[in-house]
């Protein structure tokens, strides 16, 4: 994933690109006045998950004497590590020891609480315009993942209740600020849906499933274990509009559904799986195994049960007499693969359609990075089709600019400007190949800075300074940014919540919380 170039997609304007973002262009024959001989390399890095992280550790590893400023627009960090990754995963979340050595380090300052471009909801919350940001330092590295998720567009999924975002899901049971008011009520649902057939989709399957003696001991939120532990769930269907050759999911998540006790899986089409294996790539026929071996418990006396329904492109969500306004059920097209075993294999409709019968509903469908305020504003181009910003697939952020001259257009680095993980890739992959994708763009960072390559504010050094330069136009005045002790601070207060339920912690679950805690360890220091 890491290291295919792409070609940058062209618009059908291409917009005049000014001299907002100077360049500092050095020169081996020159010598280099603008530039003070003992001046650290600053890099600002916008967003704290494994992308931000592994990226700035790639750099601070290379360069000597640089210096790190990350900013988060919550008061905690890690991203999806901490919010995304499933309660029942905890030695997924183990890399976060490896952050907390890189922000550690004397060079690296954590800046939470402080949003690039979008305005906070607090008078607390700490906004810095983007073009402000860019004056303060040599190079921004953009790795703030992806925000929101795509949806279906199809007739009931914005009218009815019971229908929800598998992101806000995920949030809502890790305790994302902005989530935790997720009105999903499952006491009264017997059959769940799941649209996807991704990682996701079979996190959200398996905490539906899931023993809740099991999740009591995870770092779920109290809320969301309420939730569940009302939950009359029996049947989860795991839809894809293609078939199991082609999920996107891996063994991993596959064997966990597998292995819950008490839950069984229904088998599926086996005409969609080779009858040989043996001629499958290794990943490839382990997985297949593992789903056609299906569950420890048997189906049959199975008080719930999980399936892959395959070859169903979801087509209008219904509701029923008895309450008009709630899903009741869901209809699907059935495709036809073109080549079942392919694992690109296309689809098409094959003019017939199928129900299912739907007390709640959960769209799996994929995340979506969005543009910062302020990119067009400097030149920066996003592609929101495919909700990444335009880049050279190394790490380097470019845009199409056209020649008046030559009539015509051409593709062109903006300096100093770089972007890793899903905001540059689309969100795929999972934290191994989010680090090895981290590590190409440091690399190239390095390499432009080693080598002399172009990198902002050439012409006034002195603006270089940083986050000390910049916090006084972090309004309002009332705001409060976050630094590393006290997240630090926020932690143990987690954990010694959680010690009293007999879990590793309890989460916040607003911003409001965990500025509280800092300013009760702030009167207690008085």
């Amino acid at each position: 994933m890491c290291l295919i170039a792409r070609r940058c997609r062209r618009f059908n304007t291409v917009p005049r690109v000014s001299n907002i973002i100077p360049a500092r262009c050095f020169s081996s024959t020159l010598q280099q006045t603008s530039r003070p001989r003992d001046a650290p390399f600053r890099m600002a890095v916008v967003g704290s998950g494994p992308a931000g992280f592994y990226t700035a550790y790639r750099v601070m590893a290379k360069v000597s004497g640089v210096k790190v400023d990350m900013y988060e627009s919550l008061p905690v960090p890690f991203g999806l590590v901490r919010h995304g990754v499933a309660p029942d995963h905890p030695e997924v979340k183990n890399c976060q020891d490896k952050f907390d050595e890189i922000a550690s380090q004397p060079n690296f300052t954590f800046i939470g609480n402080v949003s690039i471009g979008h305005s906070g909801n607090s008078s607390k919350h700490c906004t810095v315009e983007l073009h402000k940001l860019m004056r303060h330092y040599d190079a921004v590295l953009f790795a703030y993942g992806a925000s929101q998720d795509k949806k279906l567009g199809i007739p009931g999924e914005s009218t009815l209740s019971g229908i929800h975002s598998a992101r806000e899901v995920v949030g809502w049971y890790n305790g994302l600020p902005g989530c935790s008011g997720l009105d999903l009520d499952l006491s009264q649902a017997e059959e769940a849906v799941v649209i996807g057939q991704g990682n996701v989709a079979l996190d959200v399957a398996r905490m539906l499933l899931e023993d809740i003696d099991v999740l009591r001991k995870t770092d779920i939120t109290e809320k969301a274990l309420e939730t569940l532990s009302r939950s009359r769930v029996k049947r989860v269907h795991v839809v894809g509009r293609r078939g199991p050759m082609q999920a996107s999911f891996t063994i991993k998540e596959v064997r966990e559904l597998m292995k819950l006790r008490d839950v069984g899986f229904s088998p599926f089409n086996r005409s969609l799986v080779p009858e040989d294996l043996k001629s499958l790539p290794r990943a490839s026929k382990r997985l297949m195994e593992v789903l056609l071996k299906g569950a420890s418990t048997p189906n049959e006396t199975a008080p719930k049960s999980w399936s892959l329904d395959s070859c169903l492109s979801p087509k209008h969500f219904l509701g029923n007499q008895d309450a008009p306004s709630k899903v009741a059920s869901t209809e699907f097209d059935i495709t036809e693969l073109a080549a079942p075993f392919d694992p690109k294999s296309s689809v098409k409709a094959t003019g017939k359609t199928a129900i299912l019968p739907s007390d709640v509903v959960f769209r799996s469908v994929g995340y979506k990075s969005v543009a910062l305020p302020g990119f067009a504003e400097i030149g920066i181009q996003f592609d929101n089709r495919r909700g990444v910003v335009d880049n050279d697939g190394l790490g380097r952020v470019t845009r199409m600019v056209s020649d008046t001259h030559a009539g015509s257009v051409h593709n062109e680095r903006v300096p100093g400007v770089y972007c890793a993980g899903w905001v540059k890739n689309g969100p795929t992959g999972v934290i191994a190949s989010t680090m090895q994708d981290a590590f190409t763009t440091g690399d190239a960072i390095v390499h432009d800075w080693l080598s002399g390559g172009c990198f902002l504010n050439a012409s006034n050094h002195d603006s270089v300074t940083g986050w000390e330069g910049l916090r006084h136009d972090a309004g309002p005045s009332t705001c409060r940014a976050v630094a590393w002790d006290d997240w630090r601070h926020i932690d143990r207060a987690e954990r010694e919540r959680g010690q009293k339920n007999g879990k590793e912690r309890e989460k916040f679950t607003s911003t409001d919380e965990m500025l509280a805690v800092l300013e009760r360890y702030q009167r207690r220091a008085l």
